[in-house]
């Protein structure tokens, strides 16, 4: 089914329609091989980047398209219905070039974006550890000052794109203090002394690489830090608060997929002489499904143009990564059981939908986490949504 979309300009218009042919001609054919090899569709984020699509909500004097987030968020969405693990890919890439575009300095953002908005580098995020993954505020790896800049070592775990990224956006300790001794650095990925652990091996989400991030002793000149030294968390919150609305995107995205394939099966597969989705039953389960995702997509939504409109939009997104995702698993469960025994196969994708959908309520802040910082929002006086991000530095645990 082809989402029928409220979009700001004909330009945005025009924009989803070469996104969704895209989608049809080079990512679609893709997907199943892809996913059965494991292979990493190095090839798509080049075309991706070739029609401008990696830089969508950056400005476009450093090679941005300067769309707003309520556009950008679609594309991804829609992307992640042709094949998650490019949406995910996209949103973790907007989301490593974040730092940069927000915090670096005139020269930084200069000498930096251009590549990593105009499609010619592919970014990772390194900020869970193998110890402190929910835990933010409570990473050990070091970068120590020096005379010529930062030496770096520790381990980064979980990282999207780990070993096939061209730069990686780091979270590291400077001095002690929570998170007020984290600083945020760039780390091209040729730098010495920076290696990769074999790439994990996952229920889904199989041709989108995930490896640890090891660090002996890289040195990273004065200019790799971004922003202030102690600054890093607060970059990584503010960073995240944009993120979740990506997963959240990608939730919509892949529900809504899982959902035209149960319709689909449903109008073409007879039983007892009927249409199956003629029944009650079934009927009633694709309804649901419809009017979930059409909520989650509608709260995401409304989380993005809080943020065009330079509101706080924090609990707003961590309210629509919470639900989308829960959607979507949903979603895709009940997908399976639309199909039946047919569900259970490689033949159908609904079986790959399923395993994907899980990793999304973990991702970017298990959806657990989601509820502990909604839950200190809505306690906080007067129950708002604080300036630069929903959580806290007091005992914050923000990440997946």
């Amino acid at each position: 089914m082809t989402v029928e979309r409220v979009l700001p300009t004909p330009e945005a218009r025009d924009l989803l329609d070469l996104v969704r042919d895209l989608i049809g001609k080079e990512v679609a054919p893709r997907v199943a091989a892809g996913e059965s090899a494991g292979r990493f569709p190095r090839e798509v984020f080049a075309l991706l980047g070739g029609a401008g699509l990696l830089g969508l909500p950056y400005p476009e004097e450093h090679g941005g398209a300067a769309q707003p987030y309520e556009v950008y968020l679609q594309v991804v969405e829609e992307l992640a219905a042709g094949w998650l693990a490019v949406g995910l890919g996209v949103s973790v890439h907007t989301l490593s070039c974040f730092p940069v575009a927000a915090y670096g300095t005139a020269s930084q953002r200069a000498a930096l974006l251009p590549e990593m908005l105009g499609g010619g580098s592919l970014g990772a995020y390194c900020l869970s550890e193998p110890h402190a993954g929910s835990d933010a505020a409570a990473l050990s790896t070091r970068a120590v000052p020096g005379p010529e800049g930062y030496t770096v070592d520790g381990v980064k775990a979980w990282t999207t794109h780990g070993g096939v990224a061209d730069f990686y956006t780091l979270m590291a300790r400077t001095s002690p203090g929570g998170g007020r001794g984290v600083s945020c650095f760039h780390v091209p990925a040729g730098v010495e002394g920076l290696s990769f652990g074999a790439p994990e091996r996952k229920m889904g989400l199989r041709s989108s690489p995930t490896a640890q991030v090891r660090l002996d002793g890289v040195r990273l000149a004065p200019e790799a830090l971004l922003g202030a030294e102690g600054e890093g968390f607060r970059i990584a919150l503010a960073a995240l608060d944009g993120g979740r609305l990506g997963i959240a995107a990608c939730a919509v995205g892949l529900a809504q997929a899982a959902c035209d394939a149960a319709v689909a099966y449903a109008g073409e597969r007879r039983q007892f002489g009927s249409r199956v989705a003629d029944f009650q039953g079934i009927g009633f389960m694709l309804a649901d499904m419809a009017t979930q995702i059409a909520a989650a997509r509608a709260l995401y939504l409304d989380a993005a143009r809080l943020r065009d409109a330079g509101r706080p939009y924090g609990t707003r997104a961590a309210m629509a990564k919470l639900f989308a995702t829960d959607v979507c698993m949903k979603v895709a469960t009940d997908a399976v059981q639309v199909f039946g025994g047919y569900g259970y196969v490689e033949d159908f994708p609904a079986e790959r939908y399923l395993r994907e959908a899980k990793v999304l309520q973990i991702v970017e802040g298990t959806n657990q986490i989601q509820r502990l910082v909604i839950g200190r929002a809505l306690s906080r006086p007067g129950g708002g949504d604080p300036q630069g991000g929903l959580t806290t530095e007091g005992g914050s645990r923000t990440t997946g």
